[in-house]
């Protein structure tokens, strides 16, 4: 696998877990006490925490990544 494959590879793992990770510990107005909500659509998150989540997401697509790598490196080139 070259270079550029596994770079490609962990940008889609870490889009994936990005995805997963975006609705953990989200809470809409209603949850989080905001009573001036005019004009804010009711389900809107009071506090996303993106760049956490991001960077959660990262170190987990390191993780998801390497492990693949091990995997398919010994499954193709031990033979």
């Amino acid at each position: 696998m070259g270079p550029l494959v596994a770079a490609a590879l962990l940008f889609i793992i870490w889009w994936l877990c990005f995805f997963v990770m975006l609705p953990l510990g989200v809470r809409n107005l209603d949850e989080g006490g905001v009573t001036d909500g005019a004009g804010h659509d009711p389900g809107a998150p009071v506090a996303p925490n993106l760049r956490k989540k991001a960077l959660w997401a990262a170190g987990l697509a390191v993780v998801v990544w390497s492990v693949l790598l091990i995997v398919l490196h010994f499954t193709y080139y031990s033979r």
